[in-house]
């Protein structure tokens, strides 16, 4: 079964940093486009950040400058560093990734991690 399991999140002072990790665990053929999205309260999800399965990135413009999402090909984990966080970026991370398995081409999501920002 193809889970994607992530972590890092917390509770952090504004102005902090944290990193959020998400890996793939399962029998996969191979990845494609994997993203972070993020649901405060009462609020609909939204895309954070992107990449794609050659590298291409693509942030929120809330978090950019800020935020940084990258990937390890080896380990099939996705990263977002979050950097200068403010109290409007808290909320449920989600991971997403797009995975070539027996199954076909599926969307996978996480089960979310939670990120507190203190004010």
């Amino acid at each position: 079964q193809v889970q994607l399991v992530e972590s890092g999140g917390g509770l952090v002072q504004a102005g902090g940093s944290l990193r959020l990790s998400c890996a793939v665990s399962g029998s996969i053929f191979s990845i494609n486009d994997m993203g972070w999205y993020r649901q405060a309260p009462g609020k609909q999800r939204e895309l954070v950040a992107a990449i794609t399965r050659v590298g291409s990135t693509k942030h929120a413009d809330s978090v950019k400058g800020r935020f940084t999402i990258s990937r390890d090909y080896t380990s099939n984990t996705v990263f977002l560093q979050m950097n200068s966080l403010k109290p409007e970026d808290a909320g449920v991370y989600y991971c997403n990734a797009d995975v070539v398995d027996p199954r076909g081409i599926r969307g996978i999501w996480g089960q979310g991690t939670q990120v507190t920002v203190s004010s």
